[in-house]
C-alpha cells in the first residue's frame, strides 16, 4: 500500500496518521526528483502492547476484544488473554490485531 504525501513536511502524512508505524529496512519511500512523493509500508508490523486492561484468567480466545495502546501510541483492540508487555503483529492498513507475535 502506498500513502501519497502532502504538507510542508514530507513526514508529516505519515507521523500524524492514525496508523503510524516505527521506520523499518522494508519501508519505502517513492521520490520524484528527490522530492518524497508516496510511502510504502509493510503489511503487517510487531508492536509491543504499553497498556490495556489485566489479563482475564481462563480466556485463550474470544471474540470480544478489548482496548490496548501500542508502543507507538496506537490504540487497537486486543483479545482478553494480550497483557501489557506482549508482542504483538498488528495491520498497517487498519491498526487491527492480527496474532501474537512468535518472537
Amino acid at each position: 500500500m502506498a500513502w501519497p504525501i502532502s504538507g510542508s513536511c514530507p513526514c508529516s502524512a505519515v507521523m500524524n496518521s492514525p496508523n503510524k508505524v516505527e521506520p523499518s529496512p522494508v519501508t519505502t519511500a517513492k521520490t520524484m526528483t528527490l522530492t518524497p512523493v508516496a510511502i510504502t509500508l509493510p503489511q503487517r508490523v510487531t508492536l509491543e502492547v504499553v497498556d490495556t486492561e489485566p489479563v482475564t484468567k481462563g480466556q485463550t480466545a474470544s471474540s470480544s476484544y478489548k482496548p490496548a495502546i501500542l508502543s507507538n501510541g496506537v490504540r487497537t483492540g486486543v483479545p482478553p488473554h494480550v497483557g501489557t508487555g506482549t508482542r504483538i503483529v498488528v495491520m498497517t492498513e487498519d491498526g487491527s490485531y492480527v496474532e501474537r507475535a512468535k518472537d
